[in-house]
């Protein structure tokens, strides 16, 4: 499997792109305060996913879908906080959110199936 193929890497990606659009709209004040924290933190979902994928090691791929999932709740609290704000919308927000929340459940299942890859096999036999 490449890195391209891997879901959570394009959902990751295609949310990082929706949200520098928006971003890229906003007032130099919240483009420079709130915009600049979530794009980087929306950004380092997918950028800790290849640089873990790129390790070649299942248990630093392991870790850096840790750090990815925590960026990926940083980008939560920044979409909150642009909410709160009214720098976004309630249905742009609820949206994000979705799409969040899908994201979240598929990284959580990668880190899973990493996991299982590292155990050795039962030979209980």
């Amino acid at each position: 499997m490449q890195l391209d193929e891997l879901r959570v890497y394009i959902l990751s990606m295609e949310m990082g792109e929706k949200v520098w659009n928006v971003v890229a709209g906003w007032n130099y004040f919240a483009k420079d305060t709130i915009g600049k924290q979530l794009v980087r933190a929306i950004d380092s979902v997918a950028a800790n996913l290849s640089e873990g994928f790129g390790r070649y090691h299942f248990k630093k791929t392991i870790n850096f879908g840790y750090y990815s999932r925590g960026s990926l709740y940083e980008t939560r609290t920044w979409l909150t906080k642009a909410h709160n704000r009214d720098l976004l919308t309630g249905e742009l927000f609820r949206q994000f959110m979705i799409e969040i929340d899908d994201i979240g459940i598929k990284l959580n299942n990668y880190i899973i199936s990493i996991g299982k890859r590292t155990k050795p096999p039962n030979n209980n036999k």
